[in-house]
């Protein structure tokens, strides 16, 4: 089978580059790899396009599958006709295919097999051709007490159940009951009985109705999740009136006593086999919709928050802020190794605030620290503003981060290796460190469904949000590529062609053989072959090393390539980086070859304009207003710096610094209709909002962005 035309007319893409991906794919390239260095062959598809044909791709192969074992079922039964076989094998629609396959699926016995083992499948045939004869005296040919046929109303009965079995699982009376589904289901939310104080976070659903089409997948995750913790019953249904007449116009033919039988097995079909068949393929499907409105986006916040603007190797001083308990502090090199740590008790019950700062200010001057990373998380604004009282060096810079995910890290077998002396709560603190230096870096060690950037993330496929999350940070790493002599094995195992066997393999040839001083010695590393080389070299630097290419995205495939640009413009490869007149007079269509296009030759330049850069944005201060730390400080009409901390489809939560999170919802996002609040902002992003209402009993704030 043609997948590549199958793909390229669902995706709208190239047949032509289809193929080409998919043989890519196939020969084991990622699709970091082949959106960044196969622009040739894929007519510049980028990652999302390549991930699509990807999935399209896996789809297919296992509808192909799903073909195989069904014509071996039907084949097995005595039943597969040349006809029937040419239709499951031109079939490539999921829903139609099932349909097909229906009336052969091995069952449990149903009612309706019961009635053929009783002999009753030529009453039932001769009931549907709905003769006027006498339907009584029909059936009292068919009693037959040794196969438990007792009566005519029996066998009648017994009828019946096969018409109506028969009628659920005709294709035509499927579509026709589904095509009513599509244009009119709606969908119910009930409160158990009982339930209602134990549920009140969804009260909103304890009565609800509306249109399936129009019910957000936020709304209906949310009545799934009460409908699982037993406080909802939710319900899709349709108007059984219409399905009933379309069904009869089909089925019934007449006013004789046969056609009043069909017509009683006609009803019974559909409300006690058809109409649950086809809602309970409504509820999946829309379950389904839902969860890729939700997984979409999780990854787009995700993807916001891993590329999130980084510090940079600076020494840091970090803290994991406490009341009882005590501030955490630790000290960290411009690489993040932790060099000091202890604790403070600047807050009350202890409230040592002088002796705090003395600790703080001779570790600021001992480490000649240059930043100070504080965790936003409780005594996270009062921490804030006793560092704001110290007498602090000039130019030392102080910035909140967010701790989402922070104690997972710590308690994890990741931090218990890195730091197998020390307690959860210097790990904590080292992670609130780190993350301010690098957050794609340090994030990499957390599951990403913990770091508390999704919307309804433990209630969507979760093996869909797996493969989702995990592409994801494999196109940030990959994107933004790694220090192949200081990454650590977490961030290796997303580089394209590696995987944690590889990275591990790579730190220990690292530990044993000292830094690497090429990327071509990675061939060096046990068992990381010609392909894993070809796949991961362009995304890993190598700084300050022999080949000064090594540090640039420019793959090693393509270095003779610059050499003879070098050559051509009578310099080296180095006076190439360094010299822009050099640059500048390259005509780089002098270099189109069959293989190498304008693609990449544009990415050969950009790469020694700037050689390993950096694609994310500079690092920027950002401060709450000083007069706001509790809920009961806020008042209507304030208008407030925010850091958006989650986006969702109805909206975004903004920290103020009161410990809760503001919504502004989609409606007072702006001054005009917005569909999508990335439209708006993003996560992290530094806004300005106007407090709309103050919920202090329920501990909500609503938030405006409009006119702000």
């Amino acid at each position: 089978m043609n997948f590549a035309n199958l793909i390229a007319v669902r995706t709208g893409l190239k047949e032509k580059y289809v193929e080409n991906t998919i043989e890519l794919l196939q020969e084991g390239a990622t699709i970091p790899f082949i959106s960044r260095y196969r622009k040739e062959r894929t007519g510049g598809m980028d990652e999302v396009e390549v991930a699509s044909v990807k999935d399209h791709l896996e789809k297919l192969e296992e509808m192909e599958r799903r073909k195989d074992s069904i014509l071996q079922s039907i084949d097995s039964q005595g039943k597969l006709t040349e006809e029937l076989k040419d239709r499951i094998t031109a079939c490539w629609d999921a829903t139609e295919l099932e349909d097909i396959y229906m009336p052969y699926k091995q069952k449990r016995r149903t009612r309706a097999q019961v009635a053929r083992e009783k002999g009753l499948e030529p009453l039932a045939a001769w009931l549907m051709r709905q003769f006027p004869d006498s339907v009584t005296h029909k059936a009292q040919q068919f009693v037959n007490e040794e196969k438990g046929v007792t009566s005519a109303e029996e066998a009648l009965k017994g009828a019946r159940d096969i018409i109506a079995e028969e009628m659920s699982e005709n294709e035509r009376s499927r579509q026709a009951v589904r095509n009513l589904f599509h244009r009119t289901a709606f969908i119910t939310s009930k409160v158990v009985k009982g339930k209602e104080e134990e549920g009140l976070k969804y009260k909103d659903y304890y009565d609800w109705k509306e249109p399936l089409r129009r019910c957000s997948g936020h709304r209906l995750l949310a009545m799934r999740r009460g409908e699982a913790e037993g406080i909802l019953r939710v319900a899709i249904s349709i108007e059984a009136e219409e399905a009933l007449e379309r069904l009869e116009r089909h089925y019934v033919r007449g006013r004789s006593e046969a056609a009043q039988y069909v017509r009683e097995a006609v009803e019974d079909g559909y409300k006690r086999l058809l109409e649950p068949s086809i809602e309970t393929e409504f509820a999946n499907l829309s379950k389904e919709k839902a969860d890729e409105e939700a997984i979409r986006i999780f990854v787009r916040n995700l993807e916001q928050l891993l590329m999130a603007s980084p510090l940079g190797q600076k020494r840091v001083l970090a803290i994991d802020p406490g009341f009882r308990t005590g501030c955490k502090v630790v000290c960290l090199d411009s690489e993040g190794n932790l060099l000091h740590n202890e604790t403070i008790f600047p807050h009350p019950p202890r409230k040592e605030r002088v002796e705090a700062m003395r600790k703080l200010t001779a570790l600021v001057e001992q480490y000649q620290i240059e930043a100070i990373s504080i965790g936003n998380g409780t005594a996270g604004r009062e921490t804030e503003d006793f560092i704001s009282h110290l007498d602090l060096p000039e130019g030392l810079e102080v910035y909140t981060v967010s701790e989402d995910g922070a104690s997972i890290y710590s308690a994890s077998k990741t931090a218990r290796e890195e730091f197998p002396d020390y307690d959860v709560t210097v790990r904590g603190a080292v992670s609130i460190g780190r993350r301010l230096m690098d957050p794609l870096a340090e994030l990499v060690k957390i599951d990403p469904s913990s770091i508390g950037v999704g919307q309804y993330q433990k209630d969507v496929n979760q093996t869909l949000l797996k493969k989702s999350l995990d592409q994801t940070v494999m196109s940030c790493v990959n994107r933004v590529g790694v220090n192949l002599n200081t990454a650590s094995r977490h961030l290796l195992t997303y580089i394209s062609g590696l995987g944690p066997t590889l990275a591990q393999r790579i730190v220990d040839y690292r530990k044993e053989h000292g830094a690497f001083r090429t990327r071509k010695e990675l061939l060096n590393v046990p068992r990381l072959g010609q392909k894993a080389f070809e796949q991961a070299a362009g995304f890993l630097r190598v700084q300050g090393g022999n080949e000064p290419l090594d540090n640039s995205a420019v793959h090693p495939e393509r270095y003779a390539l610059v050499e003879r640009m070098a050559k051509d413009a009578g310099c080296t490869v180095n006076e190439l980086l360094t010299l822009k007149e050099k640059r500048q007079g390259i005509d780089i269509e002098r270099y189109v070859s069959e293989e190498v296009g304008l693609p990449t030759l544009h990415d050969i330049m950009e790469e020694l304009e700037k050689p390993g850069r950096d694609p994310r944005e500079p690092l920027t201060q950002f401060a709450f207003d000083p007069n706001v730390h509790e809920l009961s400080d806020l008042k209507p009409g304030m208008v407030l710096p925010g850091i958006v901390s989650n986006i969702t489809n109805f909206g975004c939560f903004v920290d103020v610094g009161v410990h809760t999170k503001g919504l502004v919802h989609v409606s007072q996002m702006a001054d005009r209709f917005v569909k999508d609040p990335t439209e708006v902002v993003a996560l992290h992003a530094h806004v300005r909002v106007k407090v709309l209402e103050v919920d202090l009993v329920r501990g909500r704030v609503s938030l405006s962005m409009k006119g702000v």
